[in-house]
Order: C-alpha cells, then structure tokens, then sequence
C-alpha cells in the first residue's frame, strides 16, 4: 500500500515554532558571493550590494547599543530593508545570504509562517522569543486582511523598537500592500506604517524558474501515477480531494513537519480548487514542498489549472501565481528526474 501525506498528522511543540524559523535547506550555502548578477539587470548588482551593506548594519547594532540616563546601555532601533521585484529573480537568495552573515539568534520565514507562529503562540509570547534576534527574515512579504496588516505593523514595531533589524521581501511595494482589497481607513493608515520602516530596493528581472524550461507536462493516467509511486521509497500518493480535506485538518505551521523527508509527492484527481479556503491552504503547501524541493506529479487537470480564472483575478492573485511558478518548477524537476 502505498504512503500517503493524509496518514500524517505531524505536531510541532510550541517551543519549537521560533527554532525552527530558517532558511529552506536548498539555501544552506548561499552567499552574497554566489548570487550571480543579471548583466542586464543593473538592479540585481545594487541589491547585492545593499543586502551586504545592511547585513553589516545589523552586526553593527547588536554588539553597540546606547547609553540611556544613569549610562544604562540599551537596544539602538533595528534597521530595515525591502527587496522589492518579480517572482524567480533571487530576492530569497539575498534574504539567506543575510540571515546567514549575522549573528544568532535569528529567524527566518514566510510571511504565512510568521503569522502562523504568531497565532499559534500569541502575540506576547511571539514578542517575547523573537526580541533578542539580530534580525527577522520575511519572505514573500503580503498582506491578504486588515486583521493581518495591523498584527504584523504592531509585531515589527514592536521588535524594532527593540533592536531586532527586519528584512523582508515581496512582490509588492510596502505602499501598494492590500491595493485594490482593503478601503478601511485604519488599513491604509496601518500600511503607511510599514512603509515607514524599510528602506525599499528594487530586484528587476525574469522569472528564473522560466529560464529554458519547457512547457508545464500533461498529467499522466491515475494508473502511470501509481506505478512511478510505487518505484520511488517512500513518496506519498493522495486522493487530490482527501488531501485538501486534510489540510483543512491541520494549522499550516504544521505543514512543514507534514512533508518532512518524503522524496516525492503524487497527487490523483486534481481538479480546480473548490473555493478559496481550499486555495490558500494549497499555496501553503506548494511553499513547503517547494522550500524542501519535493517534486509533484499529478493525475488530472494541469497543475496550472488548481487556481481558477476567477481567483487569479481576486484579491490573492500574486499568492496564487506564486504558487503555480513553483508547483510548476517542481513538476518539471520530477519530469527531468525520470
């Protein structure tokens, strides 16, 4: 019989939720060094350069500090830096590559993971084991409600304010976060905020996840699915709609341990996702899967048809385009891997 990711219910220790805030193992040995920039793309060579310059304002701020009344030496205000660009154009390669030029402790994780850490752990105790870090690391920046927006300006005003240095990267500029979702006075007064700490660096070029690939493949037959299943120790194969069931199941922080070590994943009976609930918790998933380079394979509709028309035109739009680059590059991997 074979494995399946619906069989695991994976639970993560709340006192490990902070710990395990690092970088995906595909960016263990990434460096200033080894981001290669884009001739073409002036920008890329800045970036670097900035990234570098702030990952020696950290180191800076944590071994100085100044002196308060009676010489007592307190935390200097964090720094703050945002890669701004396009998907695949190296921007979580630069946020690695300063997480790991800086001192510990550290932490490093998506915007949805840092939410979820937060949730899980509440916003005081979140405060509280993050306000000794030199830096906060964010990935893929976004902010999809008012509720989220004020969280998350609350909690980096907090660290700031505290010294934690915060580097963050989006597809957005933090002046057009939530633009064209939100018209709440108090979520637009909330993003001026955040614009307010970063210091905004443009990361221009194309996707490289594009770069001389082919087409997205055609699914296989359910029957094909299951025999390459089969020849690969331990891959999972799930029911597309058992899956999703499933995740509903489970707080996303836990998706990370849900995929831990499995070498593949093969999905039977994909289809466009049912609603947005469904959605999101997929491009969660695609994000786990992609940080750990699991390759997908799937029976059914294209894995660019999960996301309708309808939603890539919504609110979430840059989520779900997210999520198709990389559900697609790992795809590709897995045809390659054949």
């Amino acid at each position: 019989m074979h494995a399946r990711l619906v069989d695991r219910s994976p639970v993560v220790p709340a006192d490990q939720l902070v710990a395990q805030m690092v970088p995906p193992a595909m960016f263990d040995e990434v460096s200033f060094a080894s981001y290669i920039p884009d001739p073409a793309e002036p920008s890329q060579a800045a970036a670097v350069q900035k990234a570098e310059e702030f990952a020696k304002k950290v180191v800076k701020i944590r071994s100085g500090g100044r002196r308060g009344l009676f010489g007592k030496k307190t935390p200097a205000t964090g720094a703050g830096l945002y890669l701004d660009g396009g998907f695949g154009v190296g921007k979580t390669h630069l946020l690695a590559s300063i997480f790991h030029s800086v001192p510990s402790p550290k932490a490093f994780g998506t915007f949805v993971e840092l939410t979820h850490v937060v949730g899980a752990l509440g916003f005081n105790k979140a405060v509280e084991q993050l306000s000794d870090h030199s830096v906060l690391c964010i990935d893929e920046f976004e902010l999809d409600d008012p509720g989220d927006t004020m969280l998350v300006s609350r909690l980096l005003s907090e660290l700031s304010a505290r010294g934690v240095s915060i580097v963050a990267t989006s597809n957005t500029l933090p002046g057009q976060l939530g633009e064209g979702r939100f018209a709440a006075q108090d979520f637009l007064r909330e993003i001026k905020k955040l614009g307010s700490i970063f210091e905004t660096i443009r990361v221009d070029g194309p996707d490289y996840r594009h770069r001389d690939l082919p087409p997205a493949p055609d699914p296989i037959s359910s029957e094909e699915l299951a025999e390459r299943a089969e020849s690969i120790p331990g891959a999972t194969l799930d029911d597309f709609d058992a899956l999703c069931k499933h995740l509903s199941t489970l707080h996303p922080s836990r998706y990370n341990k849900l995929v831990a070590g499995i070498p593949a994943v093969f999905l039977d009976g994909v289809h466009p996702a049912e609603d947005q609930s469904v959605a999101l918790r997929l491009v969660v998933l695609a994000d786990r899967l992609y940080d750990a380079s699991i390759p997908v394979t799937v029976a059914g509709a294209k894995l660019d048809a999960i996301f309708t028309p309808e939603m890539l035109a919504g609110g979430y739009r840059k989520k779900y385009l997210r999520a198709t680059s990389r559900l697609l590059a790992l795809s590709r991997f897995e045809v390659a891997a054949s």
